[in-house]
C-alpha cells in the first residue's frame, strides 16, 4: 500500500503560482504514472494532469493547459503540480494519485491511492 501526502496549498490572490506537493511512500514510486484532480465546491472531482512513471509523458485537461505543469522528482518519491495564473475558479480541494494504468487516470479509474487533499483558495 502506497501513502501519498499533499502540502502546498494555501490562500492566494488571482494571478499568483502555487507548486503542490505530493510525498508518497510504502511502494516503489517511480514504477507507477501519477496524476492530480481536483473537487471545487459543490462540484465532483475532476482530473487535471498525469505523467508516465518517468515523466517523459504528460497530458492535461483543457482548463489548465499553459498554466499548470506537472513534474516529478523519482529519487524522493516526490510529484508536482505548479500552477500559474490561478484563477478564482481554480479554488478547490487537489489531490494526487498514484495511477496502476497512465490512460485510465484521467477517468479516476484504476487508482492505487489517493492523498488526502490539500486546499488551495484563490481571491479575486
Amino acid at each position: 500500500q502506497v501513502q501519498l501526502v499533499e502540502s502546498g496549498g494555501g490562500l492566494v490572490q488571482a494571478g499568483d503560482s502555487l507548486r503542490l506537493s505530493c510525498a508518497a511512500s510504502g511502494r516503489t514510486f517511480a514504477d507507477y504514472p501519477m496524476g492530480w484532480f481536483r473537487q471545487r465546491p459543490g462540484k465532483e472531482r475532476e482530473f487535471l494532469a498525469l505523467i508516465s512513471w518517468g515523466g517523459a509523458s504528460t497530458f492535461y485537461t483543457d482548463s489548465v493547459k499553459g498554466r499548470f505543469t506537472i513534474s516529478r522528482d523519482n529519487a524522493n518519491n516526490t510529484a508536482y503540480l505548479q500552477m500559474n495564473g490561478l484563477k478564482p475558479e481554480d479554488t478547490a480541494v487537489y489531490y494526487c494519485a498514484l495511477g496502476l494504468s497512465y490512460a485510465s487516470i484521467p477517468s479516476g479509474e484504476q487508482i492505487a491511492s489517493w492523498g488526502q487533499g490539500t486546499q488551495v483558495t484563490v481571491s479575486s
